[in-house]
């Protein structure tokens, strides 16, 4: 049998480093493969019990036995032919270990790789609960009914993709892809769609994952979006109309006026006046304070501090609801948001209701005491906007009111502060909602163009105050 055929272990020994060098047993032999001639193969036993004495012309090291018994640790000739076989089966086991995520990252599915995203990004990232809906939608099978109603899921990126080894995806497949998207969503849903994707791919090219060689979406083009529409909201007198709507039970009101009047007794009645109440003042807090809906929804009394002459208050930001769950708020910040006088009159006004006033109790409950519920505070806000008269804005425009009021009375910084921003960018958006009298103001001063009787703008207002 010729030596390229040969696969038992035979005996050598290498230099390692050192001067003189460091002496190792070796197991070298050919390692048969699946298909073709056998390749060579090496591992090392351990440390040779020999003397270093000297180098051949070609400067080879040279060895000669050593005396005295072996050492723990050490290896004669005879002990390394012993060790070989242990030797090979641990090279043939570190490669099967090499070998299986290379042979896996070739067979598995898109789907598997989508699936374990998710739950690294609920697990190990701590997405919000809200941000895992989001995604675990996109990717449902198409086909898949949706949870309210009696539409399915259209499943596209499942549908394209989830069958397929998710190494064997190409560049091209996606382009075209995208593509089909563009006939039926919009720039913002291709994107939305596309990052997902992307990030899927993001996290199968880890290492600790699959390894995947390369991600076939960064190549592909990224849909030129509408620049965001302008910012609007309502004012001081808008809200306190608005809140004064709810009070007064606005969405009950609509249901009668949809054929629907119902008959309550004395008990039932005053539950709902006091609910009706409540949602008037958390509309007055979320104006007053910029606080997010879920922020509101997972207020508790031991989060609120009043000021001893009421004349505001702070309200500590400890946690968030996120789907279904409370969870730290938005970009796990705490904070302490000051809020102002009308603020702490209206919590003052709820604290002093009869039950859930505890420390632990929620804020804003339900008439048995839990948190209210996303969707009908939603439902009720624009029951009251209608009957109030008031424009199209949405429950998040109470945010976006007290960011702009903020930051053009106190500046950005503060601004975002308050509204717990990560980038200051964000909260500079609410600085150009509304006309800014102050800023036309610092124009007219720019050009030499004097005030006349009847502007909107006062004489006495200058650049110095405008924010420019």
């Amino acid at each position: 049998m010729s030596r390229s055929h040969n696969t038992a272990p035979a005996i050598t020994i290498t230099a390692g480093k050192g001067d003189p060098p460091v002496a190792y047993f070796e197991a070298v032999w050919h390692e048969p493969q699946p298909s073709g001639p056998s390749k060579p193969a090496k591992q090392r036993i351990g440390r040779a019990w020999v003397d270093f004495v000297g180098r051949d012309e070609r400067g080879r090291a040279l060895w000669s036995k050593r005396r005295g018994r072996v050492p723990d640790g050490y290896y004669d000739e005879r002990r390394a032919h012993a060790a070989s076989a242990a030797a090979v089966a641990r090279w043939r086991e570190r490669q099967a270990a090499r070998l299986a995520p290379a042979d896996e990252a070739r067979s598995v599915t898109f789907r598997r790789v989508a699936e374990e995203w998710l739950v690294w990004l609920r697990d190990v990232k701590g997405a919000s609960p809200a941000t895992i809906r989001d995604y675990a939608s996109l990717l449902r099978e198409p086909g898949t009914p949706h949870r309210r109603g009696k539409g399915v899921s259209a499943g596209r990126i499942m549908g394209a993709f989830g069958d397929r080894p998710a190494a064997d995806v190409t560049v091209r497949e996606v382009a075209d892809w995208l593509r089909k998207l563009d006939e039926t969503l919009t720039p913002r849903n291709v994107n939305k769609h596309r990052q997902i994707v992307r990030n899927i791919y993001a996290y199968a090219e880890r290492p600790d994952t699959y390894a995947l060689q390369g991600n076939p979406v960064a190549a592909t083009d990224k849909r030129r979006e509408p620049p965001p529409k302008r910012v609007d909201y309502f004012e001081v007198e808008e809200v306190e109309s608005l809140a004064r709507e709810a009070a007064g039970g606005a969405h009950r009101t609509h249901r009668a006026f949809r054929g629907e009047p119902v008959a309550y007794g004395h008990d039932e009645l005053a539950i709902q006046r006091a609910q009706d109440r409540q949602d008037g003042e958390l509309f007055r807090v979320l104006l007053y304070s910029g606080l997010r809906i879920g922020e509101a929804r997972a207020l508790r009394w031991s989060d609120i501090t009043f000021l001893p002459d009421m004349s505001g208050g702070l309200i500590h930001v400890q946690r968030a609801v996120s789907a279904t769950e409370e969870k730290p708020p938005k970009s796990w910040r705490p904070r302490t948001v000051p809020v102002p006088r009308p603020a702490a009159e209206a919590l003052a006004r709820l604290q002093a209701r009869e039950h859930f006033i505890g420390d632990d109790d929620y804020v804003f409950v339900n008439r048995v005491g839990a948190r209210l519920e996303d969707s009908a505070i939603r439902r009720r806000f624009k029951a009251a906007r209608e009957a109030a008269g008031l424009r199209d804005v949405k429950l998040h425009g109470l945010r976006h009111a007290a960011g702009s009021m903020i930051a053009h009375s106190a500046g950005v910084v503060v601004a975002r502060d308050v509204l717990g921003h990560a980038k200051l960018e964000t909260t500079s958006r609410y600085l150009h909602g509304k006309i800014d009298t102050r800023a036309v103001a610092a124009m007219n001063a720019a050009f030499g163009v004097r005030p006349q009787e009847g502007d909107s703008v006062p004489a006495e207002t200058d650049a110095a105050g405008a924010g420019l």
